[in-house]
């Protein structure tokens, strides 16, 4: 009898059951993590730690005793580094694990936006709307002033017109409710973004780059309207190419949880 059939002979259903959750446990961990910068800093931490099997295996004595000590502070630089994710996790564990019972995006709430946004660039005022995806955006809109209403394009149009009080900031909106105005987003720090965008945009490329919303952009200078999407700011011409764009990026959201 072969070892591999000796193998199979002692493995228990319940070895079988631990593994699976394991697996499923560190599979929505990733999920959660997509789309954020977390993602990149665990990266990081494996180059680390290949580093150090590699350094201990080619005999690399001084890299590998380096390594060593920092190893002592791992724990501690995890809960630095994912702080906010830990803090997110916990708060939407439930969503999160159990994705099914997540709303499907609200295209009415879609329609309003497209409208006020079109509408406040033929009047060249200025706006951000960030809509959240997987990752999500409640540190964000806790730093901004809380409102909790549908969407409409009149209440958009008010919050971003110059004479508000409100008008400074983003919007964030999560399954089509506006949960929070004048919320400040993290500008982008890239030296690869175009020294012809102002703090709007850094704003709107910010966000995208450390979490996977979608950010609508009204330029005042320009009067024109645009989707920013991981980092990337893409032009939209009217309100059909904006819909359509918009309808890509949540069906991919609702392919990928419907696969999961």
């Amino acid at each position: 009898m072969s070892e591999l059939t000796l193998w199979l002979q002692n493995i228990r259903w319940s070895d079988v059951i631990d593994v699976a959750v394991l697996w499923y446990l560190l599979y929505r961990i990733l999920l959660l993590l997509r789309g954020t910068r977390a993602i990149q800093s665990l990266l990081g931490l494996l180059v680390v730690f290949i580093v150090y099997i590699v350094s201990g295996r080619f005999q690399l004595y001084a890299l590998h005793w380096m390594l060593e000590q920092f190893k002592l502070y791992i724990p501690l630089a995890l809960v630095i580094l994912f702080q906010a994710d830990i803090r997110r996790g916990l708060a939407t564990a439930g969503m999160r694990l159990f994705p099914s019972f997540k709303g499907k995006p609200d295209t009415g709430a879609n329609e309003e936006i497209i409208r006020a946004s079109f509408q406040m660039a033929s009047r060249r005022i200025g706006a951000l709307i960030a809509l959240e995806r997987e990752a999500s955006l409640d540190d964000y809109a806790e730093s901004g002033q809380r409102l909790d209403a549908r969407v409409s394009g009149d209440l958009l149009f008010s919050i971003f017109h110059p004479t508000s009080p409100l008008h400074d900031g983003a919007v964030v909106v999560q399954q089509g409710r506006l949960v929070a105005a004048k919320v400040f987003l993290p500008l982008s720090l890239s030296r690869e973004v175009s020294r012809f965008y102002g703090t709007r945009h850094r704003a709107a490329i910010g966000l995208t780059e450390e979490t996977d919303a979608v950010v609508i952009i009204v330029s005042e200078e320009r009067g024109t309207v645009g989707v920013v999407v991981a980092g990337e700011v893409i032009p939209v011409a009217d309100g059909n190419e904006l819909r359509l764009r918009l309808l890509d990026f949540f069906q991919a959201d609702a392919r990928g949880r419907g696969s999961a």
